[in-house]
């Protein structure tokens, strides 16, 4: 059993987020009402603490901690949402024309079915396709995006391969504007800043709305409604 039963007992308890995401912002205001959080690196480092009875809570996206709760027993998902959130592509500031054609190749695979149809291959009885990435070479015309590909479903790697939500996501966008796709696997909190950077093209790696980043990149529209939940023991 657990001494978190709802977000109404998270005052005073040792709080386990993954580093830089929104469950770590939004668990920060606790820390007022004596909360301890605890970051780590992984979601999944989150959720061995909290087994270990060294966490009395982790908050997490919702579809990683349905599938942390499907790996491990004596794991439960609290059924009040802590906080929601949308996802989008970061990209530079002033390339409009950038956002212009991402935003029409999003709602392009809306409206064909095609989103819906990945969504199903991580949250149904689809199947997920590998994504290949192509060298980073300056000549080519290139699409360039910053992961951070440790984020099941949106993004992760087998081998070489890339999986993931956003990466399918991504190798339609590079399709779709003619270019070859190249994606750069980096630290969560680095992937928004390579784009302000110009390092990258896009972000995609989970990466919330929020108007901190939009001091230092666009977003493009919408593709998922995400939610924080908590998982207890």
């Amino acid at each position: 059993g657990s001494v978190v039963t709802g977000i109404e007992d998270l005052p005073g308890k040792t709080i386990g987020v993954q580093l830089g995401t929104t469950g770590d912002t939004s668990a920060s205001e606790y820390e007022d009402q004596g909360s301890t959080i605890e970051r780590f690196n992984k979601g999944n480092d989150a959720v061995q603490a909290l087994i270990q009875g060294k966490v009395d809570c982790v908050i997490i996206d919702e579809q990683p901690a349905k599938a942390f709760v499907a790996n491990t027993e004596g794991l439960k998902i609290l059924d009040e949402p802590f906080a929601e959130e949308s996802y989008a592509i970061c990209v530079a500031k002033g390339n409009e024309e950038l956002v212009t054609a991402i935003n029409g190749a999003l709602a392009q695979l809306k409206e064909d079915g095609t989103l819906d149809e990945i969504f199903d291959k991580y949250f149904g009885s689809g199947e997920p396709e590998a994504v290949k990435s192509a060298t980073l070479d300056t000549s080519k015309d290139q699409l360039v995006v910053a992961t951070n590909a440790a984020f099941e479903p949106f993004e992760y790697t087998q081998g070489e391969d890339y999986y993931g939500i956003d990466m399918e996501i991504a190798a339609l966008l590079a399709e779709e504007l003619g270019q070859e796709l190249v994606i750069q696997n980096m630290d969560f909190d680095a992937v928004c800043l390579s784009v302000g950077q110009q390092q990258c093209d896009i972000a995609m790696a989970g990466l919330t709305v929020s108007e901190d980043r939009k001091e230092y990149v666009t977003f493009s529209d919408t593709y998922y409604q995400a939610s924080q939940r908590l998982i207890t023991t």
